[in-house]
Formats: C-alpha cells, sequence, structure tokens
C-alpha cells in the first residue's frame, strides 16, 4: 500500500466514525419514536424486554391486561417472540419502561424481599385444565412444595398427575407463576421449562 493510498484509508475510516455514532444515534431515536407513536395510538399489543437474572436471561412480554409471557433463555428468546406473533399479535416492540414494574418485582424476588408478585396477569396463553392448575400455583406457599398428585386434587381433578406436568411444563409465566414449587411424590424435583439447575436455584432460594 502506498503512502497516498494508506493516507486515503485512514480519511475514510474518519469519516465513517460519526456517521456510524450517528446513526446508532439515529436508529435509538426511531425507535423511541416507533415506541411513542404505537402507545399513542394503541396499536402497540405486546411490549417485552430482557432482563438478567440468577437463572439467566429472562424475555418478559406484556399485553395491556397484563404479563403475558416469561421465558428463560434456553426456550430461544427469538422463536418465543415469533410464537407471540402468530399467536397474539404481530404488533411487538421492545419497550422496557412498560415492564418496569415486572422487573422491579422480579429483582426484589430474586434479592430475597418479595414472596409474591402482584402483578395483573394475562393467561390467554393457557386453557381449561391447564388454566385451573395455574390459578392454583400461586397459592403454593413461599418456601413450599406440593406434589404433582396434590395439585391435581387442589385443580378439582384427582386423576390428572400427567395433565399437571403438562400444565406446569407449559406454564407462559413461570416463577411469577411459581411452577417450580411442584415437585413428584418423592420430593425429587421433576421436569422444568428453565431446566433442573434453573428449578434448584429457585427453591434454594426460597429455602435460604
Amino acid at each position: 500500500m502506498t503512502p497516498e493510498s494508506s493516507a486515503d484509508h485512514g480519511d475514510v475510516a474518519t469519516l465513517l466514525k460519526p456517521l456510524d455514532s450517528g446513526l446508532e444515534t439515529a436508529l435509538a431515536s426511531l425507535h423511541a419514536r416507533l415506541i411513542r407513536d404505537a402507545l399513542d395510538d394503541n396499536s402497540l399489543e405486546i411490549a417485552y424486554t430482557v432482563v438478567d437474572s440468577p437463572v439467566g436471561k429472562l424475555l418478559l412480554a406484556a399485553t395491556a391486561q397484563g404479563m403475558l409471557r416469561v421465558a428463560f433463555e434456553l426456550e430461544d428468546h427469538q422463536a418465543v417472540l415469533q410464537l407471540l406473533s402468530d399467536s397474539v399479535s404481530p404488533a411487538i416492540l421492545k419497550a422496557p419502561s412498560r415492564l418496569d414494574e415486572a422487573a422491579r418485582q422480579l429483582d426484589e424476588y430474586f434479592g430475597g424481599t418479595r414472596h409474591s408478585f402482584d402483578l395483573p396477569l394475562d393467561f390467554r396463553l393457557a386453557r381449561g385444565f391447564r388454566l385451573d392448575v395455574l390459578h392454583h400455583l400461586p397459592r403454593i406457599a413461599y418456601g413450599s412444595t406440593e406434589s404433582y398428585a396434590q395439585v391435581a386434587q387442589a385443580a378439582g381433578s384427582p386423576k390428572a398427575v400427567r395433565a399437571v406436568g403438562t400444565a406446569c411444563a407449559t406454564n407462559p409465566l413461570p416463577v411469577i407463576v411459581p411452577c417450580h414449587r411442584v415437585v413428584r411424590s418423592d420430593g425429587s424435583y421433576g421436569g422444568y421449562l428453565g431446566g433442573t439447575d434453573a428449578k434448584r436455584t429457585l427453591l434454594a432460594l426460597e429455602a435460604a
């Protein structure tokens, strides 16, 4: 490379830096305007954000009715968002401010100062007996567990033990709706949407 071409290359790099910086600022401004416009005309059906936690990054999604989805990282957040777009509404936008209260309560829970959640919930992703199970789960006291059989009994279908397992495995609002408090009759953990390590972490947190 000749001195001239080297100098030209440096000039191009110098010119690109402010352009890149300006583009980033413009995109951030555009995104903020999209959120404001969507809120103003009520076209934003689902707001989402991603927060850090002791069990990995959590995707939080909510509608005007309440919390719609909490998803673990191993579920693939992009796949979850696509499913929400297909099954609920394509009007989805990252809007962290809409999830501030949920994020705050989760921080308090993981910090050991909150034992239950006080958030509006949108249960449209669950139906029938699965919904009955989800309504029961918050009644399991913090730091306590119930067996799948006990939950089946409490939900009104004593023989539906397998269905309780399915309801927990498809719980759209894990952590907030505490399916991690449901264990096998012998005390072993059983399955969990966020993985066994996540379930162990949550139960250990509550036991402490």
